[in-house]
């Protein structure tokens, strides 16, 4: 199953340094059975683009959470078996669960297929938006329209070995 792994730069950088990226208990993002129900699609492209956007949002908070991060969305795209990522089944259509999964020990970086990255244009939108995120929690409107101004910015696609460049 492929799953979207939320992190920030540093913690892509260690998981660099470790080749691992945890420990478990981790919280990802995949194509779920209530992802598929909420998303009404079949095209599994759109599903993980959704899954990836999910984990985009998740990755926002990790920044919202630590100021002094590098401002980027970071989602590491890796391939683990099905029954390490585990979805709860009680929490269905819960918006705020949607496509995610747990797994329960930490993801190799071998299992990595790619690594989504956002551009250095992004860089004040996504830092706007990491400090917005509270307010917008709250319903503050101009505050989520900030939020949804990183959404605009698509992630880059980067091949594993270029974790280095990332970082660096």
């Amino acid at each position: 199953m492929r799953v979207y792994v939320p992190l920030t730069l540093s913690g892509l950088a260690e998981a660099h340094k470790t080749g691992e990226v945890g420990p478990g208990p981790l919280l990802a993002y995949a194509v779920t059975p209530g992802l598929r129900e909420w998303y009404v699609s079949d095209d599994i492209e759109e599903l993980e683009y959704a899954a990836l956007n999910r984990a985009a949002a998740a990755s926002l908070r990790l920044l919202a959470a630590d100021p002094g991060v590098g401002r980027r969305r970071v989602v590491l795209a890796a391939d683990v078996p099905d029954r390490e990522a585990v979805s709860d089944p009680d929490r269905g259509l819960d918006a705020g669960a949607l496509g995610e999964v747990r797994i329960a020990s930490a993801v190799a970086l071998t299992k990595a297929a790619a690594v989504h990255v956002d551009s250095d244009e992004a860089e004040e939108d996504v830092s706007a938006a990491a400090a917005a995120l509270g307010a917008a929690d709250h319903g503050d409107d101009d505050a989520q329209f900030t939020v949804d101004g990183a959404e605009d910015h698509e992630l880059l696609w980067y091949g594993v070995q270029e974790i280095p460049n990332l970082i660096g």
